[in-house]
């Protein structure tokens, strides 16, 4: 029982020490505390930032900082601070730093603490190239797509870079991307075309466009791409004629000529056109060494050429007329893969023994100071022939060579056609000018020359900018004035011949038997006179004189017939004065009686106070008749001068016009008709 006793009491002092003790190291813990998660601090903070505060429990705690990087931290009391600002860059350590630090109390054990410490990196560096300009030389036959080189940037705050190109568009290279700085070939190159692009580079380190206050830094570099020329051509003989077939470039030519005589050895190189045999080296920059070599066409041996220059002599005399082919190769001495084959057409003919001389060695012709372009250099002064030149050849029959072709030197007013006219190109703003005329024979290459002097005329009309009219034209229009102008004489010749033959009196008559001729040539019945009067126009179309419609008739006893009531017996003179004292009353303006040999009817015509109103009066033809001497009593009461009022002028009645002589046949008709009517019912 006792041992039992003793057991527990032994069990119990020692739970109590366990519990002293465990009660000792658990208070030791919570003496001092710190955040576990990492303290995050930017670069370049502030010194004497404060980080983390150390939580203690109880008073009189000891702290210490057994682990500081950099040994830029520092406690101040309880707060753990930072002596200085902190570069992400500058770091050795990982991104997280680890400081530790210890807490002490008497009577307790010490504990460690541990403060994660995470430095955030901010942009506060830009990114830079090795160098401020790069060399890069190309190939021209650098595929398309290909890569020339890579030039990229470094930047100590970002690992991705963004990259563009000036100019953005470019016709021979480009970036791959955006993210890769590597440079291609867009187009192919030719060093003819381009030797040399310079591109700007330029990276920054936020991508494009950038945000409103947002850190961003760029850089630039030159890049300057050298073209090089590369041994991808043939020679050319020149002169060609450039062509394109897609990417690859020609120069064609079209051989040479020359002309040897038959049976005759040409001293010296060959003239050949359009000149001697000569090639260069289609790379422009490389000018490699040319060789020439005749390769078809010599089988005679008649022919050699100059390796070196191309020059072509003769060995011996052709003896067959007619066209030789040489086929002449042209290679680079240092690459005989590069070469280009031409003709040279060797045209042997007999010897002509007269060269193209002109009829005179000094012409003379003429232009009008007006002429313009394109007309033609007159032959004289007096007339409007051509003025035309002509060479003649002896060795030809007839003198006429087909191959002479004729050349205008030292002048810039005329051009001469292949038939030997001159033609102006511009006016002339001299008295006179000179030139040289050249009559070539293209076979044979002879000329022969002449002089011509050209003297300026004064102009014989004004021209007009628009129209220019030639000689010819100026002397039909003259003809054409000269004829009307005869003809126009004769007309007025032939009226005044009228005139003078009769009084005036017979000048009136005239017209009155014209009207009477009318008359008694148209037969026409009564019903179409009816029709006629119903038809009869408006006065207010016939002018200034029209016909009195007829009034009721009356038996004149003077005249012995039937009459209209304002008729005047006008061969009694008591009868005229009566009439002529009074205004308002009708006139007789005309007296002329006319014999019975005549056959006509008598007209009267009869004007009242108003001159517009006429009225026509047919007298019967045994009406009216006097003897010889009463007629010319008559004649000369008709001549006499007349009065002041109500009479009609000559003049006045020579001035109706045709409307008039229409209403004054009608008139005339419709009196005729009423006579034969009256004599019908007698």
């Amino acid at each position: 029982m006792d041992t039992t006793l003793k057991h527990k009491s032994i069990n119990a002092v020692l739970a109590c020490v366990l519990v002293s003790f465990f009660h000792k190291i658990c208070f030791a813990d919570k003496i001092c505390t710190v955040l576990s998660e990492p303290v995050i601090i930017k670069e370049n903070n502030t010194a004497d930032t404060v980080l983390v505060r150390i939580n203690t429990m109880a008073k009189d705690v000891t702290l210490n900082i057994t682990e500081n990087p950099g040994n830029v931290f520092y406690l101040k009391g309880l707060d753990l601070m930072v002596k200085k600002g902190l570069d992400f860059e500058t770091l050795l350590g990982p991104e997280e730093l680890t400081v530790q630090v210890r807490c002490n109390k008497t009577g307790f054990r010490s504990t460690t603490l541990t403060v994660l410490v995470r430095v955030e990196n901010i942009n506060d560096n830009p990114p830079t190239f090795d160098k401020s300009e790069y060399t890069l030389d190309v190939n021209e036959l650098t595929p398309v797509n290909s890569s020339i080189g890579t030039i990229e940037a470094t930047d100590e705050d970002s690992e991705v870079l963004y990259y563009t190109m000036e100019p953005t568009v470019n016709r021979y290279f480009r970036l791959e991307s955006m993210y890769t700085p590597k440079i291609l070939v867009n187009k192919v190159l030719d060093y003819d075309v381009v030797q040399q692009v310079k591109l700007i580079l330029y990276v920054q380190d936020t991508p494009p466009p950038g945000h409103p206050g947002e850190l961003s830094f760029t850089a630039s570099a030159t890049i300057i791409i050298n073209i090089k020329d590369t041994d991808n051509r043939p020679p050319w003989f020149q002169p060609c004629t450039r062509v394109t077939l897609g990417n690859a470039k020609l120069c064609l030519s079209l051989g040479y000529k020359g002309r040897v005589n038959l049976t005759e050895k040409q001293d010296g190189a060959l003239q050949l056109q359009p000149g001697p045999v000569y090639a260069r080296d289609g790379d422009k920059s490389r000018n490699e060494e040319i060789s020439y070599k005749i390769v078809k066409g010599n089988e005679d041996n008649m022919f050699q050429i100059d390796e070196n220059s191309g020059n072509i002599t003769m060995l011996k005399p052709a003896d067959v007329a007619g066209p030789i082919s040489l086929l002449v190769l042209a290679s680079q001495v240092s690459n005989r893969d590069q070469f280009a084959t031409t003709t040279v057409t060797i045209d042997v003919k007999k010897k002509s023994r007269n060269p193209p001389r002109f009829e005179k060695e000094r012409y003379e012709a003429y232009v009008y100071s007006n002429s313009g372009p394109e007309n033609m250099v007159l032959r004289d002064r007096t007339s409007n022939r051509p003025f035309r030149i002509r060479a003649r050849d002896e060795d030809f029959a007839g003198g006429i060579n087909p191959d002479v072709r004729y050349e205008v030197q030292y002048s810039s007013y005329v051009n001469i056609t292949t038939d030997g006219f001159l033609l102006l190109k511009k006016a002339v703003r001299t008295d006179s000018f000179a030139l040289q005329l050249r009559a070539v024979d293209v076979s044979t290459g002879e000329s022969g020359t002449s002089t011509l002097s050209v003297v300026v005329l004064p102009s014989v009309g004004v021209q007009s900018t628009e129209e220019t009219y030639r000689a010819g034209d100026m002397a039909l229009l003259g003809f054409v004035m000269a004829a009307l102008l005869v003809l126009c004489l004769i007309v007025i010749g032939y009226l005044i011949s009228r005139v003078k033959k009769g009084n005036p009196d017979a000048f009136k008559l005239s017209e009155v038997s014209i009207f009477s001729s009318k008359l008694r040539d148209t037969g026409r019945s009564r019903s179409r006179r009816a029709e006629m009067r119903d038809r009869r126009p408006d006065p207010a179309q016939t002018g200034s004189v029209r016909a009195i419609p007829r009034e009721r008739q009356r038996h004149c006893s003077s005249c012995g017939v039937q009459v209209h009531g304002n008729h005047k017996h006008h061969s009694s003179p008591a009868v005229q004065s009566r009439a002529r004292q009074s205004k308002n009353k009708v006139t007789s303006i005309l007296a002329k009686e006319r014999r019975r040999d005549d056959r006509q009817k008598t007209v009267w015509f009869k004007e009242s106070e108003d001159s517009s109103d006429i009225e026509v009066e047919i007298i019967p033809d045994n009406i009216g008749f006097k003897s010889e001497k009463d007629g010319e009593k008559a004649e000369a009461d008709f001549t006499s001068p007349p009065s002041e009022d109500g009479e009609m002028e000559l003049g006045e009645i020579t001035t109706l016009n045709t409307q008039d002589l229409s209403s004054r046949e009608r008139a005339i008709s419709d009196s005729r008709d009423g006579l034969n009517t009256e004599k019908q019912d007698q």
